[in-house]
């Protein structure tokens, strides 16, 4: 009796493991893949370098919004209940972008696809670290970060080549039967699963503050210089009162006392805002250097693009193992330096330089973010009770989210201020270069001040 338990449980967190893992790969891809092919985008549908940014960024603003609702969600209801509506709205959505006709379409489907990525995100590591003992849960977190990066490495050279064989459209067709296949597969856990362990109540007060709020900000943000101010300091007005409502709330969004006691949770969590802050939007830089400065094809774009991710797949699944054994204050720390450098070389890009330190700086940059990674995330999973696993994991998702819309937040910023809202053409390709310099100065810049708030956390755990 006691070995066919042993056996059912095993059965299940490997079940668990491939559907975490499978949903791991498809949302990173997605994203690669659509900015391999966002000059093919601006060309059918005529947009600017501004509306081009919006197709990438309504995804990731719709996420950031809703990851820490659902993450209390998850905690009272189920994580693997809310995992399986996630990869359902997702699959739905991604058809929609497929097949549609317009911008506006578009970027509606984007944004009810972030909205499912929000619960996927919200829930994937929350259920590694509640089926796997703390010594190894290092391990298959690395794992699946590992597979995070092989979807990004496959969506650049896959998307090209989807885009330049086929069409752009084909990136979210072809991801269809995948997140439907992880839909299947999540529901078979569902039914074993139980919700919150106390009688848990949702703050809906407290999320709706917190996500008017956040998306205030992170949009008005986006629209700076101008009249984004006023909706900054409007989201941050709201957000500032949802702190105070969340210290008086007799059932919490999150408790606040994860940062005021926890200094590995909370300076954690800091370093992961400022790593994806610096370094995500990157990706979306060099896909459009490459095709427009350098001349080259989706296809030939993505061969070089997948330098950074295929470093980043190796080196977590190593860092995730040694950060059971070692501090991730040293480890993500040495990462951040490593990001840092591959960001300060990209500083010198230009009309001239040789693909080759493209695809160098690349190797540094992925090598740097998968030594960040996985110890930073096995940090933040272990600093907190199992109870927390849903909220911890949807802070977590929630900091990367968020980094990466202030990324290209600030990229749209930069281009608007240095290029203005037209579409990128020969004449404004020294401008653009300008643009790319100013982006990875204020990004190592970024990197640097994310070594030291890593380096902030305790050092005796």
């Amino acid at each position: 009796m006691g070995k066919m338990q042993m056996d059912d449980n095993a059965a299940k967190r490997g079940m668990i493991l491939f559907i975490v893992l499978l949903s791991s790969f498809i949302t990173p891809f997605m994203s690669s893949s659509v900015n391999i092919a966002l000059p093919e985008i601006a060309k059918q549908f005529g947009l600017n370098a501004v509306m081009l940014n919006w197709v990438a960024t309504s995804f990731l603003l719709a996420t950031a919004v809703f990851l820490l609702p659902v993450g209390r969600i998850a905690d009272i209801h189920g994580r693997a209940r809310i995992f399986a509506i996630g990869m359902a709205i997702f699959s739905i959505s991604t058809l929609l972008a497929g097949i549609s006709k317009s911008v506006e379409v578009l970027i509606t489907a984007r944004v009810v696809q972030g909205i499912g990525s929000a619960f996927i995100f919200s829930t994937g590591v929350a259920m590694l670290s509640m089926v796997y003992r703390p010594e190894v849960r290092g391990k298959v977190i690395g794992y699946s970060i590992a597979m995070v990066y092989i979807g990004l490495t496959a969506g650049p050279f896959l998307g090209g080549w989807l885009t330049e064989h086929y069409s752009w459209r084909m990136i979210f067709l072809a991801t269809v039967p995948f997140s439907v296949a992880a839909f299947f597969l999540a529901i078979r856990i569902t039914s074993s699963e139980d919700g919150c362990i106390q009688k848990c109540a949702m703050d809906y007060t407290g999320s709706f503050t917190y996500a008017l709020g956040l998306f205030l900000a992170i949009y008005g943000f986006s629209l700076m210089p101008g009249r984004g101010y006023f909706l900054v300091v409007a989201g941050g007005s709201l957000l500032a009162a949802f702190i105070l409502w969340e210290g008086k709330s007799s059932s919490p969004l999150i408790d606040l006392k994860l940062f005021t006691r926890n200094r590995i949770f909370l300076f954690s969590n800091i370093a992961a805002l400022i790593n994806y802050a610096a370094t995500f939007a990157t990706g979306f830089i060099m896909s459009l250097y490459l095709q427009y400065i350098k001349g080259m094809s989706p296809e030939e774009a993505g061969l070089v693009l997948i330098a950074s991710p295929v470093v980043m797949a190796v080196i977590a699944p190593l860092s995730g193992r040694l950060s059971d054994k070692i501090s991730a204050r040293i480890l993500s720390s040495l990462g951040m330096a490593v990001t840092a450098l591959g960001l300060f070389f990209l500083i010198f890009l230009s009309d001239k330089s040789d693909t080759l330190y493209a695809a160098g700086s690349l190797l540094i940059l992925g090598a740097g973010l998968g030594l960040f990674s996985s110890p930073n995330t096995n940090a933040i999973m272990g600093s907190v009770d199992r109870s927390a696993y849903g909220v911890a994991s949807g802070m977590l998702a929630t900091m990367r989210l968020t980094g990466q819309t202030i990324s290209m937040a600030v990229v749209m910023m930069i281009f608007t201020m240095m290029i203005g809202r037209v579409e990128i053409t020969p004449q404004y390709y020294p401008r653009f270069i300008q643009a790319v310099r100013l982006c990875f100065i204020l990004n190592s810049m970024l990197c640097i001040a994310g070594m030291f708030a890593s380096l902030a956390r305790d050092k005796n755990k």
